[in-house]
Formats: structure tokens, sequence, C-alpha cells
């Protein structure tokens, strides 16, 4: 029964059900279970609507409203920006795939720390020792990496751009340059200029 996904349903008057312990609870209560990495699922109580992402962007809200946000404003202004572009989804998987690597990263700082330390290691007191120390290293992996993602984004849509060109090089499109026509060849050398 462990296993089974823990059913919590909201009710009109907004409060939560968790179905497991019979009791009311609260965002608070949910975003622990977050945190205990329970699986889990709420659901309107009249539709059987599922209401998970909406109650977890409600708890990242109180989160960012509260003492000290993880997104600034320009990044939250790029990102309302992706939304109905054909991108949309791309970027989507990126973000989890990047929030999923820096977390595996951070399991491992964090096993290394345990096999050199022992259980102390795990407090939060030595991880912000360990951060104001170990912080800007790791800035500066995490911004080689973005770099390299980047410049690996760029290059596929430069291959995109590049095969959408050769495939419609025999239509005739307003302001559409067809991929050779912009290469001319240098007559007396034969080289491309």
């Amino acid at each position: 029964m462990a296993d089974q996904l823990r059913l919590i349903k909201k009710y009109p008057n907004r409060r939560l059900y968790d179905t497991r312990t019979s009791a009311y609870i609260t965002l608070v209560d949910v975003k622990q279970l977050v945190l205990d990495r329970e699986t889990f699922q709420v659901v309107d109580a009249k539709s059987n609507e599922d209401l998970t992402r909406s109650i977890l962007l409600q708890i990242i809200l109180e989160e960012e409203a509260g003492g000290s946000p993880m997104f600034s404003c320009d990044l939250l202004a790029q990102m309302i920006r992706f939304y109905g572009d054909a991108t949309q989804e791309v970027m989507g998987q990126y973000l989890e795939h990047n929030i999923k690597a820096f977390t595996e990263m951070q399991a491992k700082l964090q096993e290394q720390a345990h096999a050199l330390y022992g259980d102390a290691a795990v407090s939060q007191d030595l991880w912000a020792q360990f951060m104001s120390f170990q912080g800007p290293a790791l800035n500066s992996v995490m911004g080689a990496y973005l770099d390299q993602s980047r410049k690996m984004f760029e290059q596929m849509q430069q291959q995109i751009d590049n095969q959408t060109r050769n495939m419609f090089a025999g239509f005739s499109f307003p302001g559409f340059t067809p991929p050779d026509a912009d290469v001319r060849l240098d007559g007396d050398s034969g080289k491309k200029s």
C-alpha cells in the first residue's frame, strides 16, 4: 500500500484532503511531500480533474514571494516568451534535463561529503559553508556546461535552417534566398568569396 499513488482531493472550499491519512492538509504539507519525494496526485473532488501541476505552481509562487526568490524577473519574462512559441516543448524538456543533471550532481556531492565527513556533512550549515567556498567553482562549471549547450543548440538551429533552405530551394518565395544564391565564385581563383 505504501507504493500506491497518494491521492489528495481538493474541495470547492479550497481545502486539500489527504485520502491516505484521512485528514485535511495545507500547501506546506504538500511541499513536505515533495521534499520527502512522495508520489502523489491532487485531483478536484467533484470532477476528478488532475490539479497536481497547479498546486505545485502555487507552492512555487509562494516560495518565490518569500524571502529569497530563485527566478529573476528577466528569467521569468524569458520563460513567458516561450509560451505559444514553436520551441515551447523543447524548452520545457531542456529545462527538465538540466535540472535533473544539476540534481544528480548535487546528490553526488552529498555522497562524497558523507563519505568524507560522515553524518555531519548533511547539515545545512556545512552546505552553506561549502557553497560559500565552492560556489564560484560550481558557477564556472555550470557556466561552461550552459555555454556548451548554447553552442550545440545554435549548431542544431543552423542545421535545421540549412535543411529547410535545401528542402525549399526549388520553390520561389518572396524574400527567400536559396542556399547557394549568396555564394559567388571568384572568377580568377575558383574560390568562394
